[in-house]
């Protein structure tokens, strides 16, 4: 490697660098120009990207784990002699705290300061600095569960647009898959809940029409729990959901929510006496069970995945723990869905810049990303410019049972419909 990549502790330290520079970037490199001439964060022999991820939060949730994933797959790809021969400087993630404005701040400071090709990953609740990118004609890779990544030309989500305009598609694996397990939805019903904010209003119209296009009655949707803190008393939203269809509990109990508010929830719902399903798209985390309370509080959930769960046995799942345990230096980690997000991230990234070719340009590489698509990834088939517009449409569920996760629904690709 050119230089190498840098520790996860470099990373956060790297953020009491933040500019204060508001001009915008000239989009040249300072360091030696690359074959293809000046492009930003491009060397003979180099690129260099950063990441955003939450890493700290209000709340104390985490999506440390994203960094190490994408640590990750850059380490496998600099071993594999880098992207046509150069090698990946990855510089770590800036942590935005889940602030909107420090989620621009380290937008700014990478391009501006770091000045890095791409973004890859970006992982947070906000991302207030998506504009910015766009501006700066920045490649960046994250979670699309942003309407921001939906719709820019240079932000890609790694599972495709999974909160599109009206145009676009919905996933289908969350109401479908939930059917299953109810023995279908015909004459079924179920409540959704989300925070009161821009991302929690958005998932409650995109689930709404979801589950009521797969035949459930959306007895309850709503975007009521404060997004600041957590609720100290769950009794009024367990009071109108137990009686929201037609004065009667619905079948399923769907949490568009982060862990904290889902263990509240959850809790409260079990100790009301409620028997129905409950699931959340959020509790795929290992490390939730080391905790004897959130242990008990998220048993019997079922966690939507849009990626195949670490309990499946295809080659390529095997060979993404062995390039996490690689980057944690050898020892075993527990895995979350945020490990993978990171990865997948970073795989999508390199999986078209390697189609660039050796002449990398920002043009180079949206010209590749235009006709880029791969076929059976850990999230299914993949297709460009398709997944800035819709989902790829795969995904499974899987259910915390006993202290361990085992597969509910398995991983496959449903047909999406189209979103209004």
């Amino acid at each position: 490697m050119l230089r190498p990549i840098r520790t996860l502790a470099a990373a956060a330290a790297a953020l009491a660098l933040v500019s204060a520079c508001n001009s915008a970037s000239d989009g040249s490199s300072p360091g030696k120009p690359g074959a293809a001439g000046n492009s930003r964060g491009v060397t003979a022999d180099s690129i260099k990207v950063g990441g955003i991820v939450s890493m700290t939060s209000a709340s104390g949730y985490s999506k440390k784990d994203t960094d190490l994933g994408a640590k990750a797959r850059y380490l496998r790809a600099n071993a594999e002699g880098g992207i046509n021969g150069r090698k990946i400087e990855y510089l770590g993630a800036e942590d935005d705290g889940q602030d909107p404005g420090k989620n621009m701040a380290a937008a700014r400071k990478l391009v501006q300061q770091d000045k890095v090709f791409a973004v890859a990953p970006m992982s947070s609740v906000t991302f207030s600095g998506a504009d910015f990118l766009e501006q700066e004609k920045v490649p960046t890779f994250g979670w699309g569960t942003l309407p921001s990544f939906c719709g820019p030309k240079y932000v890609y989500g790694f599972n495709g647009c999974l909160v599109p305009s009206p145009g676009g598609t919905l996933n289908q694996t969350w109401p479908e898959g939930i059917g299953q397990l109810l023995g279908g939805a015909r004459g079924k019903s179920v409540a959704v809940i989300a925070n009161d904010s821009d991302a929690g209003k958005f998932g409650i119209r995109t689930f709404q029409q979801g589950f009521a296009a797969a035949g459930f009655k959306v007895a309850y949707a709503k975007a009521s729990v404060p997004a600041t803190a957590v609720p100290s008393d769950w009794s009024a939203y367990v009071k109108d959901i137990l009686a929201s269809d037609d004065g009667k509990a619905p079948d399923a109990v769907v949490s568009v929510m982060q862990t904290p508010n889902n263990i509240g929830l959850f809790t409260a719902l079990k100790r009301s006496g409620y028997q129905g399903l409950l699931s959340d798209p959020t509790d795929y985390d290992p490390g939730l069970l080391t905790k004897d309370a959130t242990k008990q509080a998220l048993d019997g959930v079922h966690v939507l995945l849009q990626f195949q769960p670490f309990e499946s046995a295809d080659p390529k799942m095997a060979r993404f723990k062995a390039d996490v345990k690689a980057a944690a230096g050898g020892q075993d980690v527990p895995l979350s869905m945020h490990t993978l997000t990171g990865y997948m991230s970073a795989d999508l990234f390199v999986s078209i810049a390697q189609k660039a070719g050796k002449e990398l340009t920002v043009e180079s590489f949206q010209a590749a990303a235009q006709g880029f698509s791969d076929t059976g990834t850990l999230v299914g088939d993949r297709a460009e410019p398709k997944g800035q517009k819709d989902s790829f449409g795969c995904g499974a569920l899987v259910q915390l049972r006993g202290g361990a996760y085992e597969v509910s629904v398995p991983f496959a690709c449903r047909q999406p419909i189209p979103f209004k």
